[in-house]
């Protein structure tokens, strides 16, 4: 892999290393949702919850799809849900 690849990754990984962006794609992996269903969902403000998407969209984490005045968000690929779920399953397995 080149520098430029390894820098790339270690941003990627960067992005999911907060827990509000965690536990947004993880309300994603079940359905697409407004930011007013993910503040609700997270009882946070839906300006925090917009600064968030903000960046997970930057990083090709989530896509946003308009509908009217509406605009709801989704994982961007299987990627996204395959890498939460290694995730999961890897801290998961100290618990057996």
């Amino acid at each position: 892999m080149t520098e430029e690849k390894y820098s790339d990754l270690a941003e990627l990984f960067k992005v999911f290393g907060d827990v509000t962006r965690i536990k947004i794609l993880s309300l994603l992996l079940r359905e697409e949702r407004s930011v007013g269903d993910i503040a609700d969902g997270l009882g946070m403000t839906q300006s925090a919850i917009s600064h968030q998407l903000n960046l997970l969209r930057r990083s090709k984490l989530v896509k946003a799809r308009r509908e009217g005045k509406s605009v709801y968000y989704s994982l961007d690929d299987d990627h996204v849900s395959a890498i939460l779920s290694c995730g999961m399953e890897h801290i998961s397995e100290g618990d057996a």
